[in-house]
């Protein structure tokens, strides 16, 4: 018996876990998860008559929150799937009165973002935990930490350029204008203690202190407008990397830790006249909202990768020192190493292409 021909596979979402060795991307049929390094697919599921808007991991495990996608989708578009690939069966789900924008997993809580709300559930029995009201979020943009001992959401706020912290630990929620333009992108550092911000111009990526929502660092991708893809710290926030639709990676020196010292100091001695540049214009931002003196300049990337090909790219940091990993919807993968003295243009160590990379044997749910 002839089989009916199917579309050309099409990737339609991309995303890292956790650390980085691994990611997962969503297809017209199912779902593949991949190696980082070294590059290789581990496994891929299809489903019948299925697209998935987004399958995301939970670190090296064999569970993966699974949405879906399309006009007759196998999974529905407001209900999030955990998915266990060891038993090829969902384990659990949760459902809302509307559709799904994006989800965030770590090993104790999952967070649900939907158009105007955000709500955060225990991983191991869906109890639910706190719902967030946000401005309007169609993206489904959101960030949260993974250290065990600190519990960080980070998600649009109310009003325009303004972003919301959650700490959960401490039951304290705070609200800062990030941007004078609508949050466009979000990132957290693994504990928490800092986030990366951008706006929908495209143009500045500002780093602040969780804490006390402090302005430590202002970089710039460039000076005309861009859509920012992802922003990503390395695991010793030394590094921030950011992708975008003019086709350049760029990587940024932090030197953020030395700011909140700095910080800390001119605090303790406000009497002096010699408080920092740095410092008096992270006091700035926070009290006059996001008006950012003229004095306070921003820097420029260190190192630089260009992308030929069109397309949608997300980057992240590898597990060998100045590396990056760089993936896009047209089935590109990079991994290229970034001079961190000289900077300049990335060197490619290697590139592959999802849709032709060897495949393990496929699994039909």
């Amino acid at each position: 018996m002839s089989q009916t021909p199917r579309d050309p596979l099409s990737l339609l979402q991309l995303s890292f876990n956790q650390d980085h060795s691994c990611f997962s991307a969503t297809t017209s049929y199912g779902f593949h998860v991949y190696n980082t390094n070294p590059f290789h697919q581990l496994f891929r599921r299809n489903f019948p008559a299925s697209a998935l808007s987004s399958a995301d991991m939970l670190h090296q495990s064999n569970i993966i929150a699974l949405v879906g996608s399309g006009s007759h989708p196998h999974f529905p578009l407001n209900k999030v799937l955990l998915w266990d690939d060891q038993q090829g069966k969902c384990i659990g789900e949760l459902s809302f009165r509307s559709t799904v924008r994006g989800v965030k997993l770590r090993r104790d809580r999952i967070i649900v973002a939907l158009e105007m709300k955000v709500f955060v559930y225990n991983l191991v029995d869906f109890k639910f935990l706190l719902k967030l009201e946000t401005l309007a979020n169609p993206k489904g943009i959101c960030a949260v930490s993974q250290a065990s001992d600190s519990i960080v959401i980070a998600c649009p706020g109310l009003h325009k350029g303004q972003v919301r912290l959650e700490h959960c630990a401490l039951k304290k929620t705070s609200f800062m204008t990030a941007h004078d333009s609508g949050i466009a992108c979000l990132a957290l550092t693994l504990d928490g203690k800092f986030l990366a911000t951008a706006s929908t111009k495209g143009t500045l990526i500002r780093v602040f202190d969780t804490a006390n929502a402090t302005l430590l660092q202002e970089v710039r991708r460039g000076s005309n407008a861009a859509q920012i893809y992802s922003l990503t710290f390395d695991c010793n926030a030394q590094w921030l990397a950011v992708s975008s639709d003019k086709g350049t990676v760029h990587v940024f020196s932090l030197k953020i830790n030395s700011a909140i010292l700095e910080h800390e100091n001119s605090r303790s001695s406000s009497n002096s006249d010699s408080t920092s540049t740095l410092s008096r214009a992270s006091l700035s931002f926070t009290k006059f909202k996001g008006v950012l003196p003229k004095y306070l300049k921003s820097e420029w990337s260190v190192a630089q990768f260009h992308i030929h090909e069109a397309s949608r790219y997300i980057v992240a940091f590898g597990h060998q020192k100045n590396t990056v990993i760089i993936i896009g919807l047209n089935g590109s993968f990079y991994r290229c190493e970034f001079d961190p003295m000289h900077g300049g243009e990335m060197t490619q160590l290697e590139h592959h292409n999802l849709l032709k990379s060897k495949q393990p044997s496929e699994k039909i749910c």
